[in-house]
Parts: C-alpha cells; sequence; structure tokens
C-alpha cells in the first residue's frame, strides 16, 4: 500500500466509529442504588408470630432492593443471584426486584426463574414505574416471585420467543422453542398459583395486559402506586418459601438499595448487542488503519482493545456463526478490492454480506437481543465510504507520475554544467539537484537546456530544449 495517502482520513474514521460506540455505552445503566451490608444475623423470612429482625440503627425491618431496568442477560442474572445471597446474610425481610424490562436471554431467564423459585426469602417483583414493562422474559421473571405487583400504567405479556430481527422462528426450531417457553411459564404459574391460561398464552399468542387487567386476571398479587404503597400492601402477607409460610413484617421497613458491581456493570453493558457491534466494527478498523501505517499506534492500542473487549461480548451473546462468517467474508473483500482490479464488483459485494453479516449476527432462537439496523447502515456506510476513498488515493498514486529511480529522471529538464561534445565527448547536466554524466547526439555547451531521454545506469542520453519547451518547463517548475 502507497504511504502517499494521508493518514488523516482512516483516524478520523476510526475516532468517529469509537465516539458511537462510547455513546451507546453511555446509555444509561440500570438505575440500581447504593448498597449497604450488615452483620449476618438470623435468617429474616419469619413464620407467623415470629418477630423480625430488625436494623440496627432504626430497630426498624430491612427489605434489599434491586432495579433492573435493562435486558435480561447473565450480568443481570449474576446480579439477581448476588443479591439473593446478600439479602439472606444479612437479615432482611425480603428481596424487592423492580423490574422493566424488553425481554433478553433464554439461558439467562431460566437461571434467574430457577433463582427465584428456590429463594431462601421471599421475592417481591415490582414493574415500575409508571410506563415501564415486563415483556417477554420479564413475564417469567414476574410470575416467578413469591408476590408480583405492578405500578399504575405498566403492562406485561409478549413472551412468545422470536428469532434476533423480532420475527417469528420458522420449522421445527420454531415449535421446539415455543414448547419449551410453554412449559416453563405453565410451572411458573402453578407453583405460584398464577393463572395458567393466561401464561400459556402469553407465550402461544403474545398476548399483552395492562396492570388493572393483569391483577383482573390473576397473573400479578396487587396494584402498588409507589414503594411505600407497595410495603403497606405487602405487610400481613403470607407467602411460602421452600415449604414455609412466611409472613411479611414490611410496615415502616428500612429499604437497603443494592447496585451491580463493576463487572457486571461492564458485562452489562457489553451484553447490549449495539454496544458490542460497535466495538467489534471499531476495532477492526483500527487494527487495518495500523497494519497500513506503521507506527501511528493510536488506531492499533484503540482498536485492539475495542476488538478484545468486542470479543468478550460475543462470549456472553448468543451469535449465529454464519453471520459473523459473512462479516468476515464482507471485510475481506473490501479489503481485497483496494488491492485487486475487479471495477468494484468485490467491493459491492462485500457490503452486500457485510450488512447481511450484520443483521444475522444475533439472529439465534435463544434470545430476542439484535443490533440497532441503523448502526449496521452506519457501519457499512463507513466502511464503504473508506473503501472508496483510499481506493481512489491508491489509483491517483499509481497513475502520478514516478519522481524516484530511473523513472522519475525521464522526460525531465535540466542544465548543461561541462559542455557535451557528442555520443562519445559526455559532459555533465544538472537534473534533479543531482550532476549526472551525459551524452548528446549534437554538442551542447554550458547553460543550456536539456531534456534527459534515456538512462543507462549511472549515465544520461539528453537533448537539446527548444525555446518553447523550456518555457513551459519553466512554468511547471
Amino acid at each position: 500500500m502507497s504511504r502517499a495517502r494521508p493518514r488523516s482520513v482512516p483516524t478520523l474514521l476510526l475516532l468517529s466509529t469509537l465516539l458511537a460506540a462510547t455513546a451507546t455505552a453511555a446509555r444509561p445503566a440500570p438505575s440500581t442504588r447504593g448498597s449497604t451490608s450488615g452483620a449476618t444475623p438470623p435468617h429474616a423470612a419469619t413464620s407467623p408470630g415470629a418477630a423480625p429482625v430488625a436494623d440496627a440503627a432504626t430497630g426498624q425491618p430491612r427489605i434489599h432492593l434491586i432495579t433492573i431496568d435493562a435486558s435480561i442477560n447473565p450480568a443481570t442474572a449474576d446480579f439477581i443471584h448476588e443479591s439473593l445471597q446478600a439479602a439472606q446474610r444479612d437479615g432482611a425481610q425480603a428481596l424487592i426486584i423492580e423490574l422493566d424490562t424488553p425481554g433478553g436471554l433464554l439461558d439467562s431467564t431460566k437461571t434467574i426463574v430457577k433463582d427465584l423459585l428456590g429463594a431462601p426469602i421471599p421475592v417481591i417483583v415490582y414493574v415500575a414505574p409508571s410506563g415501564a414493562g415486563a415483556a417477554s422474559a420479564g413475564v417469567f421473571i414476574t410470575m416467578a416471585g413469591n408476590v408480583a405487583a405492578m405500578a399504575p400504567g405498566t403492562n406485561i405479556g409478549a413472551a412468545h420467543p422470536v428469532g434476533g430481527q423480532g420475527e417469528t422462528i420458522q420449522g421445527d426450531m420454531r415449535e421446539k422453542v415455543e414448547n419449551f417457553a410453554v412449559s416453563l411459564s405453565r410451572t411458573i404459574a402453578q407453583e405460584r398459583g398464577r393463572n395458567v391460561e393466561w401464561a400459556e398464552k402469553a407465550v402461544r399468542e403474545s398476548v399483552s395486559v395492562t396492570e388493572q387487567e393483569a391483577l383482573h386476571l390473576k397473573v400479578i398479587d396487587l396494584v402498588a402506586s409507589s414503594r411505600d404503597d407497595l410495603l403497606r400492601q405487602l405487610d400481613g402477607r403470607e407467602v411460602t418459601v421452600h415449604g414455609t409460610t412466611v409472613r411479611l413484617r414490611t410496615r415502616n421497613a428500612t429499604l437497603v438499595p443494592r447496585e451491580m458491581r463493576l463487572k457486571q456493570k461492564v458485562l452489562n453493558i457489553l451484553a447490549n448487542p449495539n454496544v458490542a457491534y460497535l466495538l467489534m466494527m471499531a476495532g477492526l478498523l483500527g487494527l487495518y488503519v495500523e497494519f497500513t501505517h506503521p507506527g501511528v499506534f493510536f488506531p492499533g492500542v484503540a482498536g485492539g482493545i475495542c476488538l478484545l473487549l468486542g470479543l468478550t461480548a460475543l462470549q456472553v451473546l448468543p451469535i449465529n456463526y454464519s453471520g459473523l462468517a459473512l462479516i468476515g467474508l464482507g471485510l475481506a473483500l473490501l479489503i481485497s478490492e483496494l488491492f485487486l482490479p475487479s471495477f468494484g464488483i468485490l467491493g459491492v459485494g462485500g457490503i452486500v454480506a457485510f450488512v447481511l453479516g450484520s443483521l444475522l449476527l444475533f439472529d439465534t432462537p435463544e434470545s430476542d437481543l439484535t443490533v440497532d439496523p441503523a448502526i449496521v447502515y452506519a457501519a457499512a456506510a463507513t466502511f464503504g465510504a473508506f473503501t472508496l476513498v483510499v481506493g481512489y488515493l491508491v489509483v491517483r498514486t499509481q497513475r502520478r507520475k514516478a519522481s524516484l529511480g530511473s523513472e522519475g529522471l525521464l522526460d525531465e529538464v535540466g542544465e548543461v554544467r561541462q559542455p557535451i561534445g557528442g555520443a562519445d565527448s559526455p559532459g555533465k547536466v544538472a537534473v534533479h539537484g543531482e550532476l549526472w554524466t551525459a551524452v548528446a547526439a549534437h554538442p551542447v555547451e554550458v547553460g543550456a537546456r536539456v531534456r534527459v531521454t534515456r538512462v543507462d545506469g549511472l549515465r544520461l542520453t539528453v537533448r537539446r530544449v527548444g525555446p518553447s519547451e523550456t518555457g513551459a518547463a519553466r512554468q511547471r517548475a
């Protein structure tokens, strides 16, 4: 690759991609709030008539609170698992999960449901605030709580499994995934005493209901306008934990917010398909810039970090390997376009393969996650424009007249410094700021302008330049 093209173009493209990834990653993470920890008192879930464990400072019972307002992924599952353990160690009355999710990974959902059904303390799933929803995976999680509650203006439902782009799964895979989701929803509903028929319809027919409809259908247990209202309605309610009846003591309870650890926060951000995709694209672009412009350093370092983070996200998210292969093929074709005279065929094919692979990358029946098509098209346009600009610079460089070596001397105009007596009597000519031994078919005096017509090793063959040619050469100089 020629060094003649400017380094600023690919570096600016890399910076723009990095800024896009940063802007996407900067979207608010789950708004969980600070956590506190205390000694390890006895188990807080109390049978009827038993005294609850109280907060040492206020003398009031403690309830741990976590907030999930993102997609369901391994980071979310790990956070809920740790929160259950922490609440048990702290002797909390219960764990409240404030939920607002569009759905997520089926494997992570199964893990969360298993933890909730086997939780050592009561778990209250509260779909809030107003405007929030428990869609897809959120339906299973909400129904799995000992108590399911919703705030006014919320909704629940649409648990039918779909592909990565929101399309219906086809063939035998559709039947398998749908039947599994139905059996899971029915099992949860039966275990928690909820509406089994509605639970099946939420999967098979993607039905969705408001909080009042959910309460009437016995999908949830209560509607609470705020956290205080929730605690008031929970007080005295009896739930079953591991076969034991537990009475909740929640009036005037102290809420203990708990937030994700740094590792979980990072993993939660990386589990966003848009962030993972942008990191991969920024990494590939940065490494390409570094390989074609050795010594720039920043694109290589930033690209390597982004690519590793993107690959880490692929370890968390279910991916379609056909989509990944198409992305690799598309990038290979785009790079080949820079070196092979395909008249744009490789470039167009590369962009088509790149777009198709990007759209299929997270298209799996295990999740309803997807990359925003706008990001895919923007990335394809960026790579396409990059290939076009670099290709143009390469072609322009190749068509430019050589300035070095013997090719760079041909047709150049110089000045005679020592007289040339003819073909057998060489003289000296100044060309390109250097003195060369030169011969000519006819004698040429000192100071005359000559043009190089042939280069034989270290000897030039020249001819006298006419007055018109001399004026044109001076104008070019």
